[in-house]
């Protein structure tokens, strides 16, 4: 009978990076060409939910990870908000609130990576998701659009530069 050794990974980090980057590609272009669209909610779930496997793999303190976690719960959440024809002027603050967490996960995890490019990328989207949650009321919606490229660059960095021992077993 097989045991399982959580010391063993099911899935490599570049495939826990790359997933990510991949599912993003559909809302990222709506962004551009189709703002506000319910269909690039399916696609943004499963991005969100790709980030199980990423979390993991990333040396980071236990509550910066349980802050990556909290992204994922929150931006799903959205997903399904909007989907179900929730209004706008709900379901976005759960979204703002969960990027609260995403730049706390992704600025944390990224001081904590050795290649400066990944360092300084990653803090980069991490200040912009987080500090947009404080002024996303006064700002369009649109300027959180650089903070979107951003992350997908530090995956796409983070699979090519990056190379972690193994998953983190908390």
């Amino acid at each position: 009978m097989l045991a399982f050794d959580p010391r063993r990974a099911i899935y490599s980090f570049r495939a826990a990076t790359i997933t990510p980057a991949v599912l993003f590609a559909a809302p990222l272009v709506s962004f551009v060409v189709d703002p506000g669209a319910v269909w690039a909610e399916y696609p943004g779930i499963f991005f969100h939910l790709s980030l199980l496997l990423l979390v993991p793999w990333l040396d980071a303190p236990v509550w910066a990870r349980t802050a990556g976690y909290a992204w994922v719960v929150l931006d799903v959440l959205t997903g399904v908000l909007v989907i179900n024809d929730v209004p706008h002027e709900t379901a976005w603050p759960v979204r703002l609130a969960g990027h609260i967490f995403a730049g706390i996960w992704i600025a944390t995890t990224s001081l904590c990576v050795e290649v400066l490019v990944i360092r300084v990328v990653g803090v980069a989207a991490g200040v912009w998701l987080f500090g947009y949650t404080f002024v996303a009321s006064v700002l369009p919606e649109p300027a959180l659009g650089p903070a979107s490229v951003l992350t997908t660059a530090w995956f796409v960095l983070l699979a090519v530069l990056h190379k972690p021992v193994r998953p983190a077993l908390s």
